[in-house]
């Protein structure tokens, strides 16, 4: 049988698919794996020159080019997220167009999050964890045995939708079963106008720079309602629970990325909780990591309730190099309507033990959301506040509000008569109002008093018309070139050509400044 593994994303990062490929390439070594990345190479300019977002679009040429080629495969397997729910509907009807008889399965989390609409245009959709389910699955399939029963999957007969039961979640030891996400193994990248190509070290430097992204463990006990994993719990509820492999298996999936492209200098870890990892653990990882991989860090999994300075300790101390932490609001009201974990001085306090650290590496970063229709000037007025405050240095990841279609948060604002299409898409830019034109300022220095408080004066609830373009400007682009500028110091070049951040690796430019930062944070954390 030939088979295809097909990623459609605006990266190549694809941690989920790349998991699945490994586990497809076990049990079929022939198969092929592909990725498709609709926005480009980058959408550098975009960014810089704040072009609305939009849903991803591939010309008619580039569609028809992919479905001829797929539909040459007995089995194509798509993951893609809802963004490129769309694009994927596209590549399957004109698979379907010309050969009818293949076989299509979609999985990720757009048909998780949405089974009722993925099935629709698929034969097969994957609805949960599918390391165990699509190993079933496919012998089943090979077998002529009945596939139409496999758990965590949906099946499409002629119009007849079998739904069946979900598999206990992967424990812990059977996620050390699992193999390494496959990575620089006989890939394959469509580039457009002209086909499916290899995926060489040149697209790993242009798409992923000279960093790696991974995620170690997964859950998260909360159930915010703007995050698709309150979605998940109601699923099943041990999606609260934090599960991961080893301290070792992880060590082992960096070195083997490390013997392919010994060029990688930074490792992110977008782990949803990783500082709700027991201290035992995070001892047992800082230990292994300083002594078996010794290079810089990043964590964006940071929760305010699990925030503790020995954790920091540790992490920084292995070389953690900058963290991620997501505060939202500082509005109890707000938080609540979010139904996020709250106390009082919660959030400043875990922002003080951050801070603690920023001496040893670059300034941490924290979510905030914006543009949200029932927020009072109070509310707003209240987040700034605390920023104002805060210790410094710090960077603001601004976040304009998104419904989740089918969530409690839009049920939340069906009660008050507000809906999606009010707020806008789910690809929509932060709104150039007063008030986030100071989110932005204040990420990038501390206003004069006299300034802070004259905005404060103006400040005004949500409104749909923007407002203070020309002030939000000045601040979006001084924000822009404050992260810029943390980038360059961090030796991360994201933002700019991948190969010329593989030439200062070549030179030992970047290992330089990197060993000179992380004895600086080794000796002061011992001296701490």
């Amino acid at each position: 049988m030939k088979l295809t593994f097909v990623s459609i994303e605006d990266s190549i990062t694809a941690i989920g698919f790349r998991k699945m490929a490994a586990i497809a390439r076990q049990i079929h070594p022939e198969t092929q794996v592909s990725y498709i990345v609709p926005t480009g190479k980058r959408a550098f300019l975009k960014l810089i020159f704040r072009k609305d977002a939009s849903e991803p679009t591939m010309s008619n040429d580039d569609i028809k080019n992919i479905g001829d080629y797929l539909a040459g495969f007995d089995m194509v397997c798509f993951s893609s997220m809802t963004p490129f729910a769309d694009i994927t509907k596209q590549i399957i009807a004109t698979i379907r167009a010309i050969n009818s008889k293949t076989y299509v399965v979609w999985g990720g989390v757009h048909p998780i999050l949405y089974p009722d609409d993925a099935i629709q245009f698929s034969n097969a959709i994957c609805v949960g964890e599918g390391e165990f389910a699509f190993k079933n699955f496919l012998y089943a399939y090979e077998k002529d045995h009945d596939y139409t029963a496999t758990k965590n999957f949906w099946f499409n007969i002629n119009g007849n939708i079998i739904r069946n039961a979900f598999l206990p979640l992967l424990t812990s030891e059977e996620m050390e079963k699992c193999p390494s996400p496959l990575y620089a193994s006989d890939e394959l990248i469509y580039k457009k106008g002209r086909g499916f190509m290899p995926l060489s070290t040149s697209e790993y430097l242009l798409f992923n720079d000279i960093t790696y992204t991974t995620v170690w463990t997964i859950g998260c006990p909360f159930k915010c309602t703007f995050c698709h994993n309150s979605k998940l719990i109601k699923m099943d509820r041990n999606y609260a629970k934090l599960r991961h492999p080893s301290v070792d298996y992880k060590i082992k999936e960096i070195k083997s990325v490390l013997e392919k492209h010994p060029y990688i200098s930074l490792v992110k870890f977008y782990d949803d909780s990783f500082i709700a990892l027991p201290s035992n653990v995070l001892t047992e990882f800082a230990d292994k990591w300083k002594t078996e991989i010794n290079l810089p860090f990043w964590i964006f999994g940071m929760i305010p309730v699990y925030m503790k300075r020995d954790k920091m300790k540790y992490l920084v101390w292995a070389g953690m190099s900058r963290a991620k932490m997501g505060i939202q609001s500082g509005s109890d009201k707000i938080l609540k309507f979010y139904k996020r974990f709250d106390r009082p001085g919660l959030n400043a306090k875990s922002i003080s033990i951050m801070s603690e650290f920023s001496k040893f590496m670059l300034a941490p970063i924290y979510d905030i959301i914006v543009d949200n229709p029932i927020e009072t000037k109070d509310d707003i007025v209240a987040t700034l506040q605390m920023f104002y405050d805060s210790p410094r240095p710090y960077r603001l990841y601004i976040h304009s509000l998104r419904i989740l279609p089918d969530s409690e948060m839009e049920r939340d604002f069906a009660a008050l008569n507000i809906f999606p299409e009010d707020i806008g898409s789910i690809l929509g830019n932060v709104k150039p109002t007063l008030a986030n034109a100071m989110f932005h300022l204040l990420s990038v220095f501390k206003p004069p008093k006299w300034l802070f408080s004259l905005v404060i004066k103006h400040i005004r609830p949500y409104e749909r018309t923007p407002r203070a373009s020309i002030f939000f400007n000045i601040a979006y682009y001084l924000y822009k070139a404050r992260l810029f500028l943390d980038r360059i110091i961090a030796m991360d070049f994201s933002v700019l050509l991948g190969k010329f951040g593989w030439i200062l690796w070549k030179l030992g430019i970047v290992g330089f400044i990197q060993r000179r930062r992380m004895k600086k944070a080794y000796s002061g954390i011992m001296l701490n």
